[in-house]
């Protein structure tokens, strides 16, 4: 009983001292993504653009 005891509060004592777990991978990678979806956005409104511009100029209006 006695080791079972001070096995437990190794454990806590050791889980409180240990820093926590960080995220900052996950937050590096979210921001690698959101820019390459936005240089896509960023393309996909360029061709778009370029397409309408291209129609009206070839209204002609007489």
């Amino acid at each position: 009983m006695f080791n079972r005891l001070t096995a437990h509060l190794a454990t806590r004592i050791t889980n409180r001292l240990r820093p926590p777990r960080s995220d900052a991978g996950y937050s590096t990678e979210a921001v690698i993504v959101i820019a390459l979806l936005a240089t896509l956005a960023l393309a996909a409104l360029a061709l778009i653009s370029n397409a309408v511009m291209d129609r009206a100029e070839s209204i002609t209006l007489q």
